[in-house]
């Protein structure tokens, strides 16, 4: 027994494909603006990439614009589809295409749901990527003359300022890295001296921070240097500056920014799977109808469209029976096999010539 089965007179068959031509169209859209969305995660986190220790949640993006390709050229299949539907000429070569079209499009569906779960099931990864990626980004500050890392105060210093944030997880970071290059350091001063003697691996360290984690909405001009020592500053009790500096730690900041938009692709991502599985349906009940239509003598008649030709467990059996088949297709039965030894054997004795008298 067939799966929702359902009547169609030609009027709803020309209704439904014009409907499902306008669902097509729209559902390309919507790959392009997947394949879009791709590129633009994929962009953001290739520019965050010297802060990141691996690259896993790239994933996202990889699959989107993947997604997004292949939704286009599916569903302007289906629209050529819906054009071709009503015409005995032109619809029965689509028919290969359409097998092939079901097969694909439950898989660009199964992709759709991967990323909505991945958007959400990366945010540990990605909090440990920035974490260590910060961590070794300010620990490789003062490197501007190792190549390689030429640039990596440059990014830390305009990703601090983009984000008003300081530090991996707050400004204290940079009190345990020897953030200032020893060319700009006076070996000669005994403030140097003393701060390098008094640190067991001699390095100079100091309770500051770089230009770029002042904050510009404190009313206070800022301060860098021997921030929690309170009579270095007049007026100053470094436990209550909150202003001083930015108060949030880059890795909150840039996952928070990440998740954002990852939390935003969701509901797009699952909108588009929506529309992809009402297109899938759709076609599915206009080519069942068109083709039971066209066995008709009258071709405008009414017609009867399906889901399924049979119920669910019976499609499954025979998808099954069919993937068997096809894993046996050029295996030589046992049987077969020794039939054709003992022809090959019949066929070498009627060759050899008699033996001589």
């Amino acid at each position: 027994m067939a799966l929702m089965k359902m009547k169609f007179t030609q009027q709803r068959r020309v209704r439904l494909a014009q409907g499902l031509w306008l669902l097509s169209w729209l559902e390309v859209m919507c790959g392009v603006l997947t394949f879009c969305l791709g590129v633009y995660l994929k962009l953001e986190l290739l520019r965050r990439a010297e802060v990141m220790d691996n690259s896993e949640i790239h994933i996202v993006p990889n699959i989107l614009m993947m997604v997004g390709l292949a939704s286009i050229a599916a569903n302007w299949i289906a629209s050529r589809v819906c054009q071709d539907a009503l015409d005995a000429n032109r619809f029965p070569p689509w028919k290969p295409f359409l097998l092939a079209w079901y097969m694909v499009v439950p898989v660009l569906c199964n992709l759709l749901i991967s990323v909505v779960i991945l958007s959400y099931g990366l945010q540990g990864r990605l909090e440990e990527s920035l974490k260590v990626g910060l961590r070794n980004g300010i620990r490789f500050y003062k490197d501007t003359d190792v190549p390689g890392r030429c640039f990596q105060k440059e990014t830390i210093d305009r990703l601090q300022m983009e984000f008003r944030c300081c530090g991996n997880n707050n400004y204290r970071d940079w009190f345990e890295v020897q953030w200032v290059s020893n060319r700009y350091l006076d070996f000669t001063s005994k403030e140097v001296k003393d701060r390098i003697r008094s640190n067991v691996d001699g390095r100079y360290l100091l309770d500051g921070v770089p230009f770029s984690c002042c904050n510009p909405a404190s009313p206070r001009p800022c301060l860098q240097r021997r921030l929690i020592d309170n009579n270095a500053h007049y007026n100053y009790e470094y436990q209550t500056e909150e202003l001083n500096l930015h108060p949030r730690g880059c890795r909150e900041a840039l996952t928070d920014y990440y998740m954002e938009m990852l939390d935003s692709t969701g509901p797009f991502v699952l909108s588009v799977l929506l529309v992809q599985v009402s297109v899938f349906v759709s076609l599915r009940f206009l080519q069942t109808a068109v083709e039971a239509a066209m066995s008709l003598e009258d071709k405008e008649g009414d017609s009867e469209g399906y889901l399924l030709e049979k119920g669910v467990k019976e499609t499954l059996e025979d998808f099954k029976t069919n993937i068997l088949k096809m894993l046996k297709f050029g295996e030589v039965e046992p049987e077969a096999a020794a039939a054709a030894d003992k022809a090959g054997d019949a066929t070498e004795k009627a060759a050899d010539p008699a033996p001589s008298s």
